[in-house]
């Protein structure tokens, strides 16, 4: 059973930066697209940013240039390092993973920018 674990949220000042960190187990193949989506407070569900296992990445216009995915294929982690963090960031933070023509989803971690 595919389990994607999340960690890295939390309570960060305006301007401050966080690291999320997914963490894909369960299968013997490797996720072919990684992923953060993000829904804020009464908002739907929205994709952040994507990569693939060859390292091609995708991002919302509200987070080029601050926001940066990477992933470690030899452990099947995806990660987001976020910059320049805005009160308009605040959302629950879920990563999700692409294997083998399935999606699955994490449980979502919370990011708070406020002062």
């Amino acid at each position: 059973q595919v389990q994607l674990v999340e960690s890295g949220g939390g309570l960060v000042q305006p301007g401050g930066s966080l690291r999320l960190s997914c963490a894909a187990s369960g299968s013997i193949f490797s996720p072919d697209a990684m992923g953060w989506y993000r829904q804020p407070p009464g908002k739907e569900r929205e994709l952040v940013a994507r990569i693939t296992y060859a390292g091609r990445t995708n991002y919302a216009d509200s987070v080029k240039g601050r926001f940066t995915i990477s992933r470690d294929n030899a452990k099947n982690t995806v990660y987001l390092q976020m910059n320049s963090l805005k009160p308009e960031d605040t959302a629950v933070y879920y990563c999700s993973a692409q294997i083998r023509g399935m999606d699955y989803w994490g449980k979502g971690t919370l990011v708070t920018v406020s002062s």
